[in-house]
């Protein structure tokens, strides 16, 4: 088993009490291809251009600055990534993974949540599903995202430095958000009737 075939078989477990395993093959293709080669392309190019845009005038990108009234900076940047991220992919590949069901390109996952799953108690609406995503997200990462560029002595950081940093950050929290928005899409979808 490849290294992102055992990721997502971490989050089938971790999410909703599946199994890899349990995926049939259009489902694991649709798993590696849309939510994670797909999902980490997409993020590191709009995480990337989004970065450049926001610094492009700037000699540097500050560790702290206040938002909407200075310039960017490193922390409220990722922090900020932590809420808007989430919500989008849930917006976006939601929409994709709906679309892959319609046109029979994937199959429905048929699972149920898991009663100890937090994701069960997500809104069942997509956008409240994405507020709410981004919301945990940004509880439980953001701080200790905080804590580490502290620690690790981020100061600043030059316009090339933060545009591959946003890109790589954007890139791995993709990794994280799109398995887990992909399978609660696949699994919200009724499986056909035999």
């Amino acid at each position: 088993m490849s290294e992102s075939e055992r990721g997502v078989e971490i989050v089938a477990r971790s999410t909703l009490g599946g199994s890899y395993a349990a995926l049939s093959e259009d489902q694991r293709r649709f798993m590696f291809w849309h939510a994670i080669v797909g999902a980490a392309i997409v993020n590191l190019i709009l995480n990337a251009l989004i970065a450049w845009l926001s610094v492009r005038s700037e000699d540097s990108v500050p560790r702290w600055a206040v938002p909407l009234v200075d310039k960017p900076s490193t922390i409220t940047d990722t922090v900020g990534t932590f809420f808007i991220l989430p919500l989008l992919t849930c917006l976006i590949f939601t929409a994709v993974a709906r679309r892959e069901l319609l046109h029979g390109r994937v199959t429905p996952l048929g699972w149920t949540w898991s009663p100890r799953s937090v994701l069960r108690r997500l809104p069942r609406s997509t956008f409240r599903r994405g507020l709410a995503l981004g919301a945990l997200c940004t509880a439980a990462l953001g701080p200790p995202a905080v804590a580490l560029i502290v620690i690790l002595g981020v100061d600043d950081l030059s316009v090339g430095e933060f545009v591959t940093y946003k890109a790589v950050f954007g890139v791995i929290l993709g990794m994280l958000v799109t398995p887990i928005v992909a399978l609660w899409a696949l699994s919200e979808a009724e499986p056909a009737e035999p």
